[in-house]
């Protein structure tokens, strides 16, 4: 059976009245536990609601990940609304959030490579010659390439992105703000900023919006 993709706009607004976050093109929730043993007893309880789950268990907390194929269907909404019927779902100690590492480069395919291999990862789903690699884990930031029209030796090369819910963009940006950064440009906003520290190294906050 074809999964329905939907729009970002229609994901962000059917888990408005949950705990779900929408971040990079998947839904994230934790639930927090005592122990490793309850762990695995909010693991038992979730496995029957559906194929699309991912769970990361600690001894504090349950990280949950929904996503199909690279992407949130129709299902895994109504997977993550039932499980937010039998879990409470909270924080995790910070926003959820996902983090990747973009590199720039002239030719996409043959830095690929290099980085592909030397992590050990794989393709993302459905992914070309010089789209992004990810940790076969799930443990790892995927690593995406920005392509580059010329060398530019007296810009860094390699900046991290931090994809968060939409809501927290401007908290998460005043905080790097104070803690020395500098914004260099928010023309793409609300779908990135660009940052960066006080030596000039750069960091996106980027969220869903702004991308349909």
């Amino acid at each position: 059976m074809t999964q329905i993709r939907l729009r970002r706009t229609e994901i962000s607004a059917a888990l408005a009245d949950t705990r779900w976050r929408f971040v990079l093109g998947s839904l994230r929730a934790s639930v927090a536990v005592t122990s490793l043993t309850e762990a695995a007893e909010v693991a038992a309880r979730l496995a029957p609601t559906g194929d699309s789950l991912a769970l990361d268990l600690r001894r504090d907390r349950v990280a949950l990940t929904i996503q199909s194929d690279g992407w949130v269907s129709a299902d895994d909404v109504d997977q993550a609304k039932r499980i937010a019927d039998l879990v409470e779902l909270g924080s995790a100690g910070r926003s959820e959030q996902v983090v990747e590492i973009a590199i720039d480069a002239m030719d996409i395919a043959r830095v690929r490579s290099f980085w592909r291999a030397i992590l050990a990862y794989t393709d993302e789903p459905g992914a070309g010659p010089e789209d992004g690699v990810v940790d076969p884990l799930g443990q790892g930031p995927s690593v995406w390439f920005q392509r580059m029209t010329e060398p530019r030796p007296q810009r860094n090369r390699i900046h991290f992105d931090v994809a968060v819910p939409h809501d927290e963009a401007k908290a998460r940006i005043a905080a790097a703000l104070e803690a020395g950064g500098t914004l260099i440009d928010d023309e793409a906003a609300p779908a990135f900023w660009v940052l960066a520290d006080p030596e000039g190294n750069e960091a996106c906050v980027t969220t869903w919006q702004g991308r349909d």
